[in-house]
């Protein structure tokens, strides 16, 4: 039998928000307003930068030098304090918002992604997406006081009205789970769908017992734009954990026929009326009223579009105006919360890109033409950042993986079965059941693997100078150098006995090579899949970055990089591995784990390797 939350935490929830004030930073959000109004901060991904804004003036005083792709932003109580998560630099950093200071740089173990604050701003709580913990910090120290482990590749961050519970997100599953913020055990957790994807906020209602996340449904059986990937959010009663209590309303449908794509964040106003969602695939936004009746939960107010990549939304502590970052203008537009006019744009950098690069980003996001005819899907809700899915698809030509883009420029040709030789290539999915666009090229164009597609369109080659553009992270377990046990698995792993090095060779761990004879495999591992049609030998993949990205090989089938090594190599035919030892195989693993232990690009141009630019 489900427990229900009882009479006594309801009242304690009720007493908490009956005299709630203004709070900043209960929520996640690459934006963030400090409790008084005065000024807001927001990261700048791409710039990797975080900007201080005068919301009086509506003025940009501090665009400051943060680190790599920060991500989540919250101000310190009461104070101008703001604490970042620097995404790629494995950092929590505490700066002042009036003087541009840094007071804090504290390292974390990998991938912070969001930052929320007590409402005393002394305890900062933030997630590392990789691999999947909650951390509480000393605001005042810097000193990690706690780490948790609550799920995997945690994202979303929310602060209970009392301070008692977390709320997390899994990114890959939407999972929400609460995490008991005096003992950091996990007392409650909500699963939707096996299709829920690409979970990366959530927010608290500020009266109810309520959350809400945006996420999106990936169908994977399903190979067509019109049926693959739908915009959700779901609406969680945190007062329980039955099914019944998490629902989800379809924001392709919210508006009549009116399609959306890859909702970004919602935010809620202080009096718990309303709440907007941005979705950064159309460049919109709904601004919906909020129902007390759990079940509509919302209904649709107003449409507004916006800029380029809208990806956070914040609301006013006084509720008048709120505001929406769009990513690749590099701006935040204020609206008025009455009407929805815009008020004003204020720059918060300058656009860190050439015009190629940024071209090519804005069409990698785009879910509207000429990427896409109808809307639901773009290049970046398989490929979010450069980053997989975690998602196995049923494709035409047999179940794929979805892979990371990082290292694409040096490990050309693409897709598992090598049946493209350049990104440009990707104009037959742009036009194909998945996209429907109209394309980017003007006429015909190549067959794949034939003559070129490169130079048809500079739109087309932009889109192949962002997707070639990736680059991998160096492996948390390599930080300090490779340990023992990945030392001793490097020697299995270069050995002739064990042979991976035979495909998995060079800088990139792979022997593809751009402009190079294809060199394909068959290792064993396709025969299980009766839809395949394109046959059971497949490119080998670089390794880098595996320590993130499971589940293994093109079908999905192996979960754990020791399932790579022994129940789904029979026969020896991916490496001889049937002779190692328990202990072997662990060692073989914890080298694989350090994959990337240093930047593999030097290496690569020492090794006469080619890159691919566009």
């Amino acid at each position: 039998m489900v427990r229900r939350i009882g009479l006594g935490l309801l009242l304690a929830w009720c007493l908490a928000i009956s005299v709630q004030e203004a709070t900043a930073g209960t929520s996640n959000s690459l934006m963030d307003i400090s409790t008084d109004g005065k000024l807001m901060a927001c990261a700048n991904r791409d710039a990797n930068s975080l900007s201080i804004i005068d919301l009086s003036s509506k003025k940009t005083t501090h665009v400051l030098p943060i680190g790599l792709h920060p991500e989540g932003v919250t101000f310190l109580g009461d104070s101008h304090d703001v604490a970042v998560a620097v995404y790629g630099d494995d950092l929590i950093k505490v700066v002042s918002a009036e003087t541009g200071e840094t007071k804090q740089s504290i390292e974390v173990f990998d991938e912070p992604y969001s930052v929320v604050a007590s409402k005393d701003g002394a305890t900062i709580y933030a997630t590392l997406d990789y691999p999947g913990k909650v951390l509480a910090i000393d605001a005042a120290s810097g000193k990690i006081t706690q780490e948790w482990s609550a799920g995997q590749f945690l994202r979303g961050l929310a602060l209970g009205p009392d301070g008692t519970r977390l709320y997390v997100t899994e990114y890959y599953t939407g999972i929400v789970k609460a995490v008991d913020t005096a003992t950091g055990q996990v007392v409650e957790e909500w699963v939707g769908s096996a299709q829920d994807n690409l979970a990366r906020q959530i927010i608290l209602h500020p009266s109810r017992p309520k959350a809400y996340v945006p996420h999106i449904r990936s169908r994977i059986t399903v190979a067509q734009g019109d049926g693959s990937i739908f915009p959700y959010i779901s609406m969680i009663d945190t007062d329980s954990k039955e099914e019944s209590r998490r629902r989800r309303v379809q924001m392709d449908s919210f508006r009549g026929t009116y399609v959306t794509a890859n909702p970004s964040e919602v935010a809620v106003s202080p009096d718990g009326s309303r709440l907007f969602v941005v979705f950064g695939g159309t460049d919109d936004m709904f601004v919906c009223d909020v129902l007390d009746d759990n079940y509509r939960e919302i209904k649709f107010r107003q449409l507004i579009q916006l800029g380029a990549n809208p990806r956070a939304v914040r609301v006013s502590p006084d509720g008048e105006r709120f505001y929406v970052y769009n990513a690749l203008d590099y701006q935040v537009v204020s609206y008025d919360a009455g009407s929805g006019e815009p008020l004003g744009k204020i720059q918060t950098c300058e656009n860190p890109h050439d015009e190629e690069m940024w071209l090519g980003k804005r069409l990698f996001y785009l879910a509207k033409q000429p990427m896409v005819g109808l809307r639901w899907i773009s290049c970046s809700s398989c490929h979010p950042d450069g980053d997989p899915d975690g998602r196995t698809w049923q494709q035409p030509e047999g179940l794929r993986q979805t892979q990371p883009l990082a290292g694409l420029a040096w490990t050309h040709p693409l897709h598992w079965s090598a049946d493209r030789d350049e990104v440009q290539d990707f104009e037959h999915t742009v036009r194909g059941p998945l996209m429907q666009g109209r394309g980017l090229v003007k006429g015909r164009i190549h067959d794949s693997l034939a003559n070129p597609n490169s130079g048809l369109s500079k739109e087309l080659d932009a889109l192949a100078v962002y997707s070639n553009s990736h680059q991998f992270p160096l492996s948390p377990y390599a930080r300090n150098g490779l340990s023992a046990a990945a030392k001793r698995g490097q020697t299995l792993f270069h050995s002739e006995a064990v042979g991976c090095a035979k495909c998995h060779s060079g800088a990139f761990y792979s022997d593809s090579r751009p402009g190079e004879k294809f060199t394909m495999h068959d290792v064993g591992t396709g025969t299980a899949d009766k839809s395949e049609k394109m046959g059971t030998k497949y490119d080998s993949p670089t390794l880098l970055g595996l320590y993130r990205s499971a589940p293994y090989l093109h079908d999905g089938t192996a979960a754990t990089l020791e399932e790579v090594l022994t129940t789904q190599n029979a026969g020896d035919r991916h490496g001889k591995t049937s002779q190692l030892s328990k202990t072997e195989v662990a060692d073989l693993v914890e080298f694989l784990k350090a994959l990337p232990f240093e930047d593999p690009v030097p290496a690569a141009k020492d090794q006469g390797l080619k890159q691919v630019r566009k």
